[in-house]
């Protein structure tokens, strides 16, 4: 099966929706095989190297979204803590620590459903700085935009936008009902017109099938992303996905791979809740398709030492790409 699969992707044929949706039938004992030939698909576009990427919380929480999984909507009665937009000097702060560090890219993440006015003015200065002043990759989060706000980031520097779908179009009326699946396609739209690279992936474990996994990969191929985030579900108390239980190692290493077969030539990174789920099991993610990481502390949780991701890294005798 796994022969017949690698030289069909090897050869530039894409693998049908069907194909993707046995992947998610296989038995224990195939999974292994299957890893390693997620394997050979990602060493044949990327080689050995790896993509590290950074964020910083540039504004936290008080959003008026209702999305089921996240901490910082207003609807939920969550713990963390909130702050109007950081200052550029504490941006610049994160952004050198994180490039002596080795990352890559770095992105500002701001909350809400979009980025308005002297907000939005603040990002733009705070980019055209890092261009001049760092030799990262500038990536943005700051939610729905539009063709025009997308347009004046690319002129700041920014190279590369980045805006989950979350899920499948047929389980997101699940997890969010104030803005659209349509919407958030939209925006991704509007910056791919602009000329940004596309950064859209989602979140294993919101109560999602395995069709709807593959529906999701499905799409994001359609949109033409270069680099997918796979975030797990990190259960926080006061959303209503609290109780959500956290889906085996295994089976999101087998998502990973699945994402790798469909869309061979993207990164593919791994990104939130991958310390608490994926567990001992992190490096294993490396021979799953996975070419990628988000490193340092995430929006509202803690992640691990970037230096020990490294030394990982190191031990798995993998190249950190550098910035281009």
């Amino acid at each position: 099966m796994f022969s017949c699969l690698l030289k069909q992707i090897l050869s530039g044929d894409d693998i049908t929706f069907d194909q993707a949706l046995t992947l998610g039938k296989l038995d224990d004992s195939q999974l292994y095989e299957l890893f390693l030939a997620a394997l050979r698909v990602t060493r044949h576009f990327y080689g050995n190297r790896v993509d590290l990427c950074s964020i910083i919380n540039a504004k936290s929480g008080r959003c008026s979204e209702n999305c089921a999984f996240c901490a910082q909507s207003v609807h939920h009665h969550t713990s963390i803590s909130t702050y109007p937009a950081l200052s550029k000097e504490i941006v610049l702060e994160k952004a050198f620590e994180m490039e002596s560090k080795g990352a890559r890219r770095f992105s500002l993440v701001t909350s809400g459903k979009g980025i308005q006015g002297d907000d939005f003015e603040k990002v733009i200065d705070i980019y055209k700085t890092l261009r001049e002043k760092t030799q990262l990759s500038l990536c943005a989060s700051l939610g729905i935009i539009d063709y025009t706000k997308a347009l004046r980031l690319k002129e700041a520097g920014v190279t590369m936008y980045h805006h989950n779908i979350e899920t499948s179009r047929s389980f997101f009326p699940e997890i969010c009902t104030t803005h659209s699946f349509e919407d958030r396609l939209e925006t991704i739209r509007s910056a791919s017109k602009a000329g940004l690279g596309i950064c859209s992936g989602g979140i294993v474990g919101l109560g999602e099938n395995w069709e709807q996994r593959v529906e999701m990969a499905f799409q994001l191929k359609e949109l033409g992303v270069v680099s997918l985030p796979l975030n797990i579900i990190t259960p926080i108390p006061g959303t209503p996905l609290w109780e959500k239980p956290v889906p085996e190692p295994m089976e999101i290493l087998k998502t990973a791979a699945m994402f790798r077969m469909v869309l061979p030539g993207a990164i593919i990174r791994l990104c939130g809740g991958r310390e608490s789920a994926l567990r001992s099991l992190q490096p294993l993610a490396f021979t799953a398709g996975i070419n990628g990481m988000l490193v340092g502390n995430y929006l509202t949780t803690t992640g691990r030492e970037v230096e020990d991701d490294m030394q990982m890294l190191k031990d798995l005798k993998l190249e950190v790409m550098r910035p281009c």
